[in-house]
């Protein structure tokens, strides 16, 4: 009788390693990995349109920023006041009157993270909390360009005789996801 050719199997897995040939994972189990960031940012986003919400309800439009009296509430004497302006660029207002351009740019951003995820190595959980703020404040700015035309700001910090260019919370979460994702990366070991 004819002998069959021996067949190779795969090597043993040691108990307490997994295989390397696992099953691919489920949608829901490839969200989930992301579980932090996506809820980080909507978070994020639900904060930043709530409170900008509530400025285009209860505070008066001051396009001059010019803050005549009835159009702003002064928060801390001489240093913090809430306001209600519009902003069609960027920080700083650069790029001002290019809101669709930079809609564009921002949905771009959103779309280059999702398709660099592995690259950008967002399963570390400090990269998610980065990157959760960093989606969720960009989402909420592109929301306010779609519907308003420009994004709502309305935190105005005075320091003496300088005004800090106004802000909104999405501002904030991108200003602070940009400086601990910088923070991060110098840390790394090399």
């Amino acid at each position: 009788m004819p002998t069959e050719p021996a067949v190779p199997r795969p090597p043993a897995v040691p108990s307490g390693e997994t295989s390397k040939t696992e099953p691919p994972k489920s949608r829901v189990e490839r969200v989930l990995a992301y579980r932090l960031l996506l809820g980080l940012a909507l978070a994020v986003f639900i904060a930043d349109q709530l409170s900008k919400l509530w400025i285009v309800a209860h505070v008066p439009f001051d396009p001059m920023h010019s803050h005549r009296a009835g159009t702003d509430i002064e928060m801390v004497r001489g240093f913090f006041h809430i306001i209600h302006v519009g902003n069609t660029g960027a920080a700083w207002s650069m790029f001002s009157g290019q809101s669709v351009l930079l809609a564009a740019l921002a949905g771009g951003t959103l779309v280059a993270i999702y398709v660099w995820r592995n690259a950008l190595g967002l399963r570390v959980p400090l990269t998610q909390v980065c990157f959760g703020l960093l989606c969720g404040g960009i989402v909420g700015n592109l929301v306010d360009r779609v519907r308003y035309g420009h994004v709502v700001d309305f935190i105005d910090l005075h320091f003496g005789g300088y005004i800090y260019p106004t802000f909104n919370v999405a501002d904030s979460a991108i200003c602070v996801g940009v400086i601990l994702y910088l923070w991060q990366s110098l840390r790394a070991p090399k």
